[in-house]
């Protein structure tokens, strides 16, 4: 395929788009938008393995990083920037690396993804050991950067995971757990912050939920590892304190409180010493 890939085909169907009404552009992405769902179920089982293998990285003592470029990039960093908040899990376990740095979290940082180079440099500089896992991310499956991040993985043995929407791309080849949606080419061709993106950060989010699940991080399907740091997240945590300690509500506040916010404790508090009747 040389340097063509799947993500830059023209899409046979979309080719007139531009004289397509609203509606008509509308219903045609919403339907490519469930082929990154199809597909996305087809990869389950790496997924599945992928897994596996960050519970075993999280569970040693490591570290996960994404990295990505772009829009890959930027999901990667949100899915990571959430995971704090709602699992509890210290913001240094699981980290993102974007080409461009911050400032390409809200704009573009023009051929930044082509320095395959500068990833490996910032994981060395993070002190990358093979008890970590890289996850690289990039729909093409080809950019430097993300190529860069898993070859600096494969020197020091860390885990490799690629998240691509091309199975036979580089980054696919080089990882040990590929997971590769194959949605196919976008509406408006290259635009891979379409049905691409999409079919990634489902992945990010599958991957993230279910490795806190299985480590603990979740009581049922309630996040008791949160952390309340707003209104809306203090009212969450006293919901979960009242169902799992069966306490009523000014008692769990009360218990949340004089834990520092920490739902867990105030939980194992309210197990251990009953509300009494008043």
């Amino acid at each position: 395929m040389g340097d063509e890939s799947l993500t830059e085909a023209v899409h046979e169907a979309t080719r007139d788009l531009d004289r397509w009404g609203v509606k008509e552009i509308l219903c045609r992405i919403h339907a490519e938008d469930r082929r990154a769902v199809d597909a996305v179920g087809r990869v389950i089982p790496n997924v599945a393995r992928a897994v596996d293998a960050l519970v075993d990285v999280l569970k040693s003592g490591g570290r996960w990083f994404n990295v990505g470029a772009g829009t890959s990039g930027r999901m990667g960093a949100l899915d990571a920037a959430e995971i704090p908040p709602t699992f509890g899990l210290a913001p240094s376990r699981v980290q993102a690396i974007i080409a461009g740095g911050e400032r390409a979290l809200s704009r573009a940082v023009e051929g930044a993804e082509d320095r395959g180079e500068e990833s490996t440099r910032l994981l060395r500089a993070k002190g990358l050991t093979q008890r970590d896992a890289v996850v690289a991310i990039s729909a093409s499956g080809r950019t430097p950067f993300a190529l860069g991040a898993l070859e600096a993985a494969r020197e020091v043995g860390a885990r490799r995971i690629a998240i691509t929407c091309d199975p036979t791309s580089p980054l696919a080849e080089i990882a040990e757990i590929a997971i590769a949606p194959r949605v196919g080419p976008e509406v408006i061709a290259g635009s891979t912050r379409m049905k691409g993106g999409l079919a990634q950060k489902m992945v990010l989010h599958m991957l993230s939920t279910t490795t806190l699940v299985q480590l603990g991080h979740v009581a049922g399907n309630l996040m008791t590892n949160l952390r309340p740091a707003s209104h809306k997240l203090r009212k969450r945590a006293t919901r979960i304190v009242v169902s799992l300690g069966q306490v009523d509500e000014a008692r769990a506040q009360e218990l949340i409180e004089a834990c520092g916010g920490n739902v867990v404790a105030a939980l194992d508090r309210a197990r251990r010493e009953p509300q009494q009747t008043r």
